[in-house]
């Protein structure tokens, strides 16, 4: 069985402003891969600003999602241990979720316009309005959907979101709106030092939903007071 732990991770935003939120470590229910503290230092980061007109059925045909709902997801990685740590928001969009895979919160290999399988699986978001998940996961990568048999994270490396990230999407589904609720491509953010991750990040506008601050807090070295952590037994 795989251990799992959840870590909220400081300074996620609602879908137009940076807030700092107090960043939590707890156990949860074993979603996906294996959930693991954040690393020390990451490699990259990227961000992703979902809407509904963005989504795409598996026939490659526009299929609008929930009507009114944005999506930010915020993912820094570290492909030399294969971790990547998340960070998602999710305004206006109404589970229960629907997805043939583990969960139904992923990133897809697929460019904009066009559909393609996922690789990673996250834990759905939860709780009251904004609904939020974050962590870290560390591959191997399975998504629980199978190609000819075969996992599609199998043999995935998250080297393959860093050569080419617009050839990346991150998408979340639920039974209305099964090919996607929200969609958007993944977009780099520039990094700093080896020990500070993010150091400049685009501005947020009412009309692109950018939530950084939980990049910028993530990518803190070990003496920075912007971003701390406390257990809470139990958190789910």
């Amino acid at each position: 069985m795989h251990t799992t732990t959840k870590t909220r991770i400081a300074g996620l935003s609602g879908v137009t402003g940076v807030a700092a939120l107090v960043a939590v470590l707890g156990a949860s229910p074993a979603y996906a891969d294996t959930a693991v503290e954040r690393p020390d230092t990451f490699t990259s980061a990227f961000t992703v600003s979902a809407t509904p007109d963005q989504v795409i059925n598996s026939d490659g045909d526009s299929a609008p999602g929930e009507p009114g709902a944005l999506g930010t997801y915020n993912f820094m990685i570290n492909s030399d241990e294969e971790i990547i740590c998340y960070d998602i928001a999710l305004t206006g969009v109404t589970p229960p979720y629907q997805s043939p895979a583990n969960t139904a919160t992923h990133i897809h290999e697929a460019v904009a316009g066009e559909s393609g399988p996922p690789r990673i699986a996250f834990p759905n978001p939860e709780g009251e309005g904004t609904l939020t998940s974050a962590g870290c996961l560390q591959g191997p990568f399975t998504t629980g959907v199978l190609n000819d048999g075969v996992d599609t994270g199998e043999g995935f490396s998250l080297k393959e979101i860093e050569a080419d990230p617009a050839g990346f999407m991150a998408d979340t589904h639920t039974a209305a709106f099964v090919p996607g609720a929200v969609r958007g491509q993944l977009a780099a953010l520039p990094m700093g030092g080896a020990d500070t991750g993010v150091t400049a990040a685009p501005a947020a506008t009412d009309s692109t939903p950018v939530a950084l601050g939980a990049l910028a807090l993530l990518g803190a070295g070990v003496g920075g007071a912007a971003l701390f952590m406390r257990r809470r037994a139990g958190d789910a």
